[in-house]
């Protein structure tokens, strides 16, 4: 009977013990790349997210102010 913190291996019937030491191992080295692919693409992500930011921005000013001078009556005061 496996002792506590280890398991026999599955299906494939050769009676190896999976320790908590090689689950942890084999995690950590599964983060550990994913990490270094998220570090790798935050650069990227960052300028994407900028530029989107920006475009977002602008659409939206020039859209507000076409909409300002639509609505805007030009008036004129004449004294009498």
């Amino acid at each position: 009977m496996a002792t506590a913190g280890t398991t026999r291996a599955g299906s494939n019937g050769n009676g190896k013990l999976i320790t908590r030491e090689d689950l942890q191992a084999a995690y950590s080295q599964f983060m550990g790349e994913g990490e270094a692919t998220a570090r790798a693409a935050a650069p990227k992500g960052l300028a994407v997210a900028g530029a989107v930011a920006l475009a977002v921005i602008t659409v939206s000013f020039l859209a507000g102010r076409r909409r300002g001078r639509a609505r805007s009556a030009v008036i004129e005061i004449r004294r009498l």
